[in-house]
């Protein structure tokens, strides 16, 4: 007889003469352990994005079911109750299961106390490739006083096995689950781990898509995504939900007709396009140094319907953009969104594309992919790149994203690369405008180009009547309805920062002008702040209130300065078209992809998902259908567009999933190669390649594949040589 053989009808009989047996433990004292260890492990996750007060947070996160009616903390202790019985079944041992379950628990919750000390960022699924490729770097999460928590873990550690020990002995109970029947103990033990092991499966892969069950499961139990911050979304719905949130983002539906065949004729397509754009054009885009402006929530206050200011608070701006190409952004956001207004300017792709799920491509796809083209990398594959950001460099992981965007330095208000100036104004919490220009001042190169990107913070809410000697008075223009306080007081507030980045950016403009370099500034705002309480009550001033100003200027050593391109086709635009855009207004030659945007912006002017007059909810994209405008600002059904314009679309969404959520055959192609870079043979090699193996139609049948000769010709001016497109194209770019 072995060790399990005991009566578990709780009546000890000894199972050698002279050893005494004890009596199994009863059920409910097991189920009692079950739900306290279970608690404890919910307890050491939230511990471990609590820097600060941990035991007030996890009291917070367990008080607000009656506070708040928000049962995140249930929904965490079911999920890990699932884990703790796959380990229980799965060795079927109460009491040796438990200390293994709680040291795989400690060990998690150390390593995210480590990454949250260290950058102030949770641990993501993709962190565990890290692991597996750059365990050298490892000491940097690290953070100082970890001997402390190594101390407090091996305390931990030890003393629940001696807790465990001690009642395993005087347990009876050895195997957890075990009949008469040895067919039935397996059965039961394979259904007790089959069915939570699939239920945890299925809500993993699904957590990600709205659609999905598991994800309105969620929400159910009060799950909301903040995804500007994976540490607040950790500590508001738990460390195991901001983890499983980014398991299986569902980023888009696959094109019906993708393939790499489709593929390569898309980029054989808009190499002739480059190349008939190229033949007008004289310059190239590295030819300057490029400065990308994103002005934290900038927008003409002037425009909001039914708001009245007692002066203009941009004159300069307004200046500004009458004398160079300029217009209105439609923005995607109101109050909010303002990564993804960045992620859309520094890479040509389109929320407007993406499924609904994908809120924030920051966090939810760019630590994902194996190929992240970015306009930066234009300039010596992004090592002729800097950015700044007078703020904390892990808001929505932009740390991790410019370094696969291959930007030299991110200067942030964190080590190692901190912003220079950060000087505020009166109250404001925020680095002014001015200080961040002048950070980027110092770090111009005159003897090269660069690309140049700064996202200021001076505009962010909230907007708490923090300006001394604010002269400004906002009122509403219809009398019978009047503005409340708080709104008044925050557009007061905010048409003040306004007048402040006006003055700062003409000042930053005329710096730019003593430089005997050629500089582009593409300059814009990213939302609307969300404080237009009045005007955001009426659904019909939707597209006002996603409407932003933007202007591409360049300075005296430019061969552009002075350039104003037609209203016809700038007066309106979004943020994926600015590089090419800035393309045209420097009259500079463009890539495949480049050239495709070009095309599509004239019969798109500009596209984005479906908007709402509220601050963005990081749960999903709105509802409805995604909003196009016209080059007049008014909305179009492009169902109804012309052929050409369907096909634009059509192959918009080829390309944006080929390189987000497809096999990135596009990679293999020059379709991101400036036409500096470009060398004829490699791209004919590619072409008589295409002939050999031949496409393919729908039934799958090899076909002949035949290129017109002005394509063939086109191909060979967007190839990039081997020599230089590791350096030049974002499409050659390595990862690291």
């Amino acid at each position: 007889m072995d060790s399990d053989d005991v009566d578990r009808s709780g009546i000890g009989l000894p199972l050698n003469a002279g050893t005494a047996q004890h009596r199994p433990f009863p059920w409910w004292a097991y189920l009692i352990a079950f739900l306290a260890v279970d608690i404890v492990a919910v307890g050491l996750l939230q511990w471990s994005v609590w820097t600060v007060e941990p035991l007030r947070g996890f009291g917070g996160f367990i008080s607000k079911m009656w506070t708040g009616h928000q049962f995140q903390f249930l929904l965490n202790l079911m999920l890990l109750g699932l884990i703790y019985l796959l380990i229980l079944v799965l060795i079927n041992r109460f009491w040796v299961a438990t200390p293994v379950f709680l040291s795989i628990v400690g060990f998690c919750a150390v390593v995210e106390r480590f990454k949250v000390g260290a950058r102030y960022e949770t641990v993501k699924p993709s962190d565990l490739s890290f692991l597996k490729s750059d365990t050298g770097n490892m000491a940097e999460f690290i953070p100082t006083g970890a001997s402390r928590i190594f101390m407090s873990a091996a305390i931990f550690f030890l003393a629940m096995l001696v807790i465990c020990y001690s009642l395993k002995h005087r347990d009876g109970r050895r195997s957890f689950i075990r009949f008469e029947n040895r067919n039935l103990t397996i059965t039961a033990r394979l259904l007790l781990f089959v069915l939570p092991a699939l239920f945890l499966g299925l809500f993993t892969a699904g957590l990600g898509t709205t659609s999905a069950w598991s994800y309105n499961f969620a929400q159910s139990f009060g799950d909301s995504p903040k995804l500007w911050d994976s540490v607040e979304d950790a500590q508001a719905n738990g460390t195991l939900m901001g983890f499983a949130r980014f398991v299986n983002p569902k980023v888009m539906d696959e094109p019906a007709n993708y393939s790499k065949a489709t593929m390569k004729k898309i980029a054989r397509r808009y190499a002739k396009e480059a190349r008939e754009i190229n033949k007008d054009r004289a310059s190239n885009l590295t030819d300057s140094t490029v400065i990308m402006v994103l002005s934290e929530s900038f927008s003409d206050p002037t425009r909001v319907p039914g708001l009245t200011l007692n002066k203009d608070p941009m004159p300069n701006i307004r200046h500004i953009k009458s004398q160079t190409t300029s217009g209105r952004m439609l923005s995607a956001g109101y109050g909010g969104g303002t990564a993804n207004m960045e992620f859309m300017a520094m890479t040509g792709l389109s929320m407007a594309n993406f499924d609904a799920s994908l809120t924030s491509p920051y966090q939810q796809l760019i630590s994902k992919l194996d190929w992240t083209p970015a306009f930066n990398q234009i300039w010596n594959g992004g090592k002729d790149s800097q950015a700044f950001h007078p703020y904390e460099s892990s808001m929505y992981s932009r740390r991790e994203n410019y370094k696969k965007f291959g930007f030299a330095h991110f200067w942030t208000l964190n080590e190692p690369d901190v912003i220079a100036h950060q000087d505020r104004i009166d109250n404001s919490p925020y680095v002014k405008d001015s200080a961040a220009f002048q950070s980027l001042l110092e770090k111009i190169d005159t003897d090269k180009s660069q690309f140049l990107s700064v996202l200021t913070m001076q505009n962010h809410m909230n907007y708490d009547n923090w300006y001394l000697n604010n002269e400004f008075k906002a009122s509403s223009k219809d009398a019978s309805q009047p503005l409340g306080l708080d709104e008044t007081t925050q557009i007061q507030t905010y048409a003040k920062g306004v007048e402040y980045t006006d003055q700062a950016t003409k000042s930053f403009l005329d710096q730019l002008n003593n430089i005997n370099k050629p500089i582009t500034v593409i300059f814009y705002g990213d939302h609307l702040p969300g404080i237009y309480a009045s005007a955001s009550a009426d659904a019909d001033n939707s597209v006002a209130l996603h409407e932003t100003d933007y202007f591409i200027w360049s300075n005296k050593a430019s061969e552009s300065r002075g350039t104003k391109l037609p209203s016809s086709s700038s007066e309106i635009t979004s943020p994926n078209y600015f590089m090419a855009q800035a393309s045209e207004h420097m009259n500079a030659k463009v890539s495949p992809y480049l050239a495709f945007l070009t095309e599509l912006h004239d019969k798109v002017p500009a596209m984005e998902p479906p908007v709402v007059n509220k601050i963005q909810s990081w749960s999903r994209i709105p509802e409805g259908q995604a909003l196009f405008l016209d080059k007049n600002g008014n909305r179009f059904d492009v169902t109804k567009a012309d052929k050409e314009t369907q096909r634009l679309l059509a192959d918009y969404k080829l390309i944006q999933y080929d390189i987000t959520a497809g096999k990135g055959y596009l990679r293999d192609t020059a379709f991101m190669t400036m036409p500096e870079d470009a060398e004829e043979q490699q791209l004919k090699d590619e072409e008589e390649l295409d002939i050999t193996e031949g496409t393919k139609n729908a039934a799958q049948v090899p076909q002949p594949a035949v290129a017109s000769s002005s394509e063939a010709s086109a191909e060979s001016a967007a190839k990039p040589s081997s020599k230089s497109s590791a350096a030049k194209s974002p499409a050659a770019k390595k990862e690291n």
